[in-house]
């Protein structure tokens, strides 16, 4: 079987597992996961496993909080003119929806606003409030998944008598904080707070206002419960930390989902062909792309339209003007994922690239995230992705890999930009075309002196050992209760070592891999997506491998997702 290149990656064992759990109806694979991830008490276990919304904090406790409801209050007993701002991606409708929604039933019919990806960028510009003040003439803006650096355009505001309250989850300047009512970003304000609330993204942080609206001056016929799926959708989609309070969101949230009141959401579930129950890779993978798709090639209003939508007919065309867009922007990452990877084999880089710096005119703003994920994956560095205009200006995105923050990198090479911003693992940029191979030099530079070898190689951190008699339905029940996976949860990895194929494995689709494997008298059906890409080395195997459930005819089974196979090490 001759395939593209061996797998590099290297295997770190977990340690050997000392669970404090003494439940016995729990199979000692699962014991060994949660002992993993710190998770090594009964007290812990049944927060972890059972994460339940009466645990929720007040949502007073974040800074700021109480400025931010007083003055929403105020607004809606003076039936002022509000906007609420948002970003084109699933954080961001998402957070427009919840928001718009809560502000109804307080009886103020806020104006949505989105400003355009290509023409106005990212976030508070002046064109774009230039714009909202045409059109609604507010008197106060709730800026939401965005704003926290925008001092000069908060500024700007502050001149034309237009009030903001700011909902966001970025990191702050080093410029100072911009000069509004009520800022409420635990990332911006954590020396003010013992907890830190800095996991949630901005749909987190617009329930918590919602909470915090509600606790101060309840509604009898508002159930907040009832849009956590929205709040799950934007969760997950935003990539942040599974943990915490956002354990409890998205688990619940995912509940919702499955009989949601939203007509665009059940209109995007039926075109994704999905069914309950639902998880966290539904939205990853289905729901959330598709949300996506419209912002990222053109304006993410038709997303925010299909999620306010009230009638199922129109929700479902709306869906499927979606589903086309998404289509296209599949087409776009195909075409510039290709074509970066051909000016990486070109040679011009050299072939010890400490991070890569890729730009190129014509291709798309609204997919070079996506892109960069994908070389950064590939190659594990750091990776900007630019898209140069007409103008010649670039808009990048940049992402990472662990133990090396963008954040970073960009404040220390803020001279070769225009601007930048963002997350440790995720970035945007904009840069002028004649500065994208200073700032390529610049990262190289700064990988090379702020990471050491082990940084630098991929790894596969395995949970467990799993041996194939212990793959079992009992075993699926308790391996969905750790659900839902994502960032800083991620699903188990597990092994088992010595195993042999029953027969030659089969190809599916030129890319994917089946086999059935036998480890003394047990064997487990599995199927290695794109395992083509790797050498098979000659039998017995170690396998690295998550879990499927696989129901086939009304046979549910479990199912080997391979990620990694290896000669066996005895």
């Amino acid at each position: 079987m001759t395939t593209e290149k061996l797998d590099t990656r290297q295997w770190v064992l977990p340690d050997p597992a000392n669970p404090d759990i003494s439940s016995n109806d729990m199979p000692s694979v699962i014991k060994a996961i949660l002992d993993v991830r710190g998770i090594n008490s009964i007290t812990d276990c049944q927060a972890y496993l059972n994460p339940k919304l009466n645990t929720l904090s007040d949502p007073f406790e974040i800074p700021n909080m109480l400025d931010a409801v007083d003055r929403v209050l105020c607004a809606i007993d003076k039936q002022e003119s509000i906007v609420i701002y948002g970003d084109y991606d699933v954080d961001g409708v998402t957070s427009l929806t919840l928001l718009k929604k809560i502000l109804s039933a307080y009886g103020n019919e806020a104006m949505p606003f989105l400003p355009h990806r290509i023409e106005e960028g990212y976030g508070l510009s002046i064109k774009a409030l230039t714009r909202c003040l045409e059109e609604f003439s507010p008197s106060l803006i709730i800026a939401v998944d965005c704003g926290t650096t925008s001092n000069e355009e908060i500024l700007w505001l502050n001149e034309k008598n237009v009030e903001t309250v700011i909902l966001d989850h970025h990191e702050a300047s080093s410029l100072g904080l911009p000069d509004c009512c009520a800022l409420v970003n635990p990332k911006a304000t954590r020396d003010l707070s013992e907890s830190s609330y800095d996991y949630l993204c901005s749909v987190g942080i617009v329930f918590k206002l919602a909470h915090a609206l509600l606790k101060h001056r309840p509604l009898e016929e508002f159930d907040l419960r009832e849009f956590l799926d929205l709040v799950a959708v934007g969760t997950v989609s935003d990539l942040v930390p599974l943990t915490e309070e956002n354990r409890a969101l998205v688990k619940r949230g995912l509940v919702e989902l499955g009989r949601t009141k939203n007509a665009g959401l059940a209109a995007l579930i039926e075109l994704a062909n999905i069914r309950p129950p639902y998880s966290a890779m539904d939205i990853g993978f289905r729901i959330g792309p598709r949300l996506n798709a419209a912002g990222r090639i053109d304006t993410a209003g038709k997303a925010l339209e299909l999620l306010l939508c009230v009638d199922a007919t129109e929700a479902m065309k709306m869906a499927e003007a979606l589903e086309e867009r998404n289509r296209q922007r599949q087409d776009l990452e195909r075409r510039t994922t290709a074509e970066a990877f051909e000016m990486i084999d070109s040679g011009q880089f050299g072939t010890n690239h400490m991070g890569l710096v890729l730009g190129k005119k014509g291709w798309h703003p609204g997919v070079v995230g996506i892109v960069a994920s994908r070389v950064s994956k590939k190659i594990h560095r750091p990776v900007f992705i630019v898209a140069i205009d007409e103008h010649g200006i670039g808009k990048g995105s940049g992402r990472s890999i662990e133990g090396l923050s963008l954040i970073d990198v960009i404040n220390s090479g803020r001279q070769f930009l225009i601007s930048g911003g963002g997350h440790h693992m995720a970035a945007g940029i904009s840069i002028h075309e004649n500065q994208i191979a200073k700032f390529h030099d610049h990262l190289s530079a700064y990988v090379s002196s702020n990471s050491d070898e082990d940084c630098l190689i991929p790894k596969l951190k395995l949970d467990a050992e799993c041996s194939l008699t212990e793959l079992h339905l009992d075993l699926l029940d308790h391996y969905i209760k750790l659900e839902p996976f994502g960032r800083d949860n991620p699903e188990p990895l597990l092994f088992s070592r010595g195993v042999t194929p029953t027969s030659e494995p089969r190809i599916l689709k030129e890319k994917h891999i089946r086999m059935t494997l036998r480890q003394r008298e047990s064997i487990c059906d599995a199927i290695y997506f794109n395992g083509t890409d790797y050498d098979l080395p000659k039998p017995p195997w170690d396998i690295a491998f998550t879990i499927l459930r696989n129901d086939f005819r009304g046979r549910v089974s479990i199912q080997m997702n391979i990620k990694a196979i290896r000669s066996a090490i005895s």
